[in-house]
């Protein structure tokens, strides 16, 4: 049985074709068979918005399906099932015809605070917001809209600002939701994705939005779309699209999830207490659980996930694999001999490294830890949690005259770990995180950046096979426990073995102890001069 998923991340699609192994109900296995990439753009503005083009996603994901049918003709004609991981919080406004009425808001477009200010201010504030807005709140959906970030401020200030396109809105969707709908007709939310509009309701028998809360805030409840599940089949590919995408029309198309729920999933950790750590453009450290916790002060919360009944309680950093793509194209130049001539490293027939990255890591690799306490923090576009702040930015603190390249680059990885270390250690307060992490995302390629990882954290860490593909294994199960081929997501625990475990080295823990307490100090003692140098006036 063939499946095909979609990867909707921030900056590009992953198309990836699976074939999924066994007889009947007893799946042994689950295989990528061929993937194939294509990016978009991301437009950072000037008011803080963070935007896209919903139909360069489409376009994307027209080539790379393209592109994989002429490479796999008689596998296509194989597909079961179509599904998505994708980027989530986003607002796409669709017309009754599925087709965006304006950009995507991105999850990490900030130009809401005035918005949320004027709706959620009132009264004594508690982690930003006003307390009878907070109580209502966590009485209807048990999570509050506390963030600049969160979807329906982004909501508003469309409703508020282009009213003209508001009028014309059919339905408030996520990414995945509004590729589906495009694919299909239909207008849902899987409810992982109903919930991170945070506008879901907690009380309620079936899923359903809360019509107190949406009343309160002015949210039209015809703009909202039906909730199903995950492993929910949400309607067959219509003609027009297949023929786009050069597949046949009649595929069942199941709704899938965020990356937020379904990386968990793809990395094996479907059971409470079972922690991972992702690094991709953005990065976050996600532990399954039973138990529906809000810690308002650290911005962390029990996220709904794919699995009736469980949680990820989900702590999340905007900018984590960003920050190294940003060293690579402002910092890694010539010293380092990245490039020669203008062309790098990896462009030489003759090199032994595959990317840039590959070379980075050597480099990293060869630089002592702690790089001889040059610190950096990696707030690139504001931060999120234990601390929200859109003003925060990234900081190289304690370079000497003995400071190089190197160490700046290496300081990026560890100032990401650093950050995971932040996240473990608050999460630990409110539940067990287990003695072990999974490691995952584009971030766990690199060996070294997996052995910094577990040095920071002095525990040890997992990795698995094509760990920046896990999102895309995760829908592909959801769509084999929606055709029945397993029983239940939490079969990917023995579907999703780890394939390298790095142990902590304990001769680096006092550098990191010493280096992580001054990191964790550096907001508090910049918090001011954050607002008065970046606040939008």
């Amino acid at each position: 049985m063939m499946i095909l998923s979609y990867d909707i991340g921030t900056t590009g699609v992953k198309t990836c074709l699976f074939r999924m192994g066994g007889e009947g109900p007893d799946v042994a296995s689950i295989v990528m068979e061929d993937a194939s990439s294509e990016s978009y753009s991301l437009s950072v503005l000037p008011n803080g918005g963070v935007e896209q083009n919903p139909h360069e996603w489409w376009e994307a994901m027209c080539e790379t399906t393209r592109r994989l049918v002429s490479r796999n003709p008689v596998a296509y004609s194989q597909i079961a099932g179509i599904s998505f991981c994708a980027q989530a919080q986003s607002v796409v406004l669709l017309d009754e015809s599925a087709r965006a009425l304006r950009p995507s808001m991105s999850y990490m477009d900030q130009r809401s605070g005035g918005v949320r200010r004027a709706h959620a201010g009132g009264g004594p504030k508690v982690a930003g917001v006003g307390l009878p807005f907070l109580l209502q709140s966590l009485y209807h959906t048990g999570v509050v809209a506390g963030s600049d970030k969160d979807p329906v401020w982004k909501y508003l200030w469309v409703k508020e600002n282009e009213p003209e396109i508001f009028s014309k809105a059919h339905k408030w969707l996520d990414v995945k939701d509004a590729l589906i709908a495009r694919m299909t007709g239909e207008f849902s939310m899987s409810r992982d994705s109903a919930f991170a509009t945070l506008l879901m309701d907690k009380n309620a028998k079936t899923p359903e939005f809360s019509s107190a809360l949406m009343k309160r805030l002015g949210v039209l409840p015809e703009h909202m779309p039906k909730i199903v599940e995950s492993t929910t089949k949400v309607g067959v590919l219509l003609d027009e699209p297949a023929a786009q995408l050069g597949l046949s029309p009649g595929i069942p198309v199941f709704s899938g999830g965020s990356d937020a729920a379904l990386i968990g999933v793809g990395a094996g950790c479907v059971r409470p207490g079972m922690t991972h750590v992702y690094m991709g453009t953005s990065g976050w450290v996600s532990t399954v659980t039973d138990k529906n916790i809000v810690d308002t002060n650290a911005m962390i919360a029990s996220v709904v996930g794919v699995q009736p009944g469980l949680y990820n309680y989900f702590a999340e950093l905007e900018t984590a694999g960003k920050c190294l793509e940003w060293v690579r194209d402002h910092l890694a130049l010539d010293e380092i001999n990245i490039y020669l001539e203008k062309h790098h490293v990896a462009e030489d027939a003759s090199s032994e490294y595959k990317s840039l990255y590959d070379y980075m890591s050597k480099v990293i690799s060869e630089t002592p830890a702690g790089c001889g306490g040059v610190i950096f923090t990696p707030w690139l576009h504001g931060n999120r949690c234990p601390f929200e702040d859109a003003n925060a930015r990234g900081i190289f603190f304690n370079i000497g005259l003995e400071t190089g390249k190197t160490e700046l680059i290496r300081a990026v990885v560890e100032g990401v770990c650093y950050h995971m270390r932040w996240f473990l250690e608050t999460i630990r307060k409110k539940l067990n995180t287990g003695d072990r992490v999974r490691f995952v995302g584009g971030g766990a390629l690199s060996p070294v950046t997996a052995g910094i990882l577990a040095d920071v954290l002095q525990i040890p860490v997992e990795t698995v096979s094509e760990p920046q593909n896990v999102g895309s294994v995760g829908a592909a199960l959801a769509v084999a426990v929606g055709l029945g081929r397993i029983a239940d997501l939490k079969d990917a625990e023995n579907l999703i073995k780890p394939d390298r475990v790095f142990m902590p080295d304990s001769d680096a823990r006092a550098v990191h102890d010493k280096n992580y307490a001054a990191f964790i100090e550096l907001y508090a003692a910049n918090k001011k001069l954050f607002r008065h140098l970046n606040q939008i006036r």
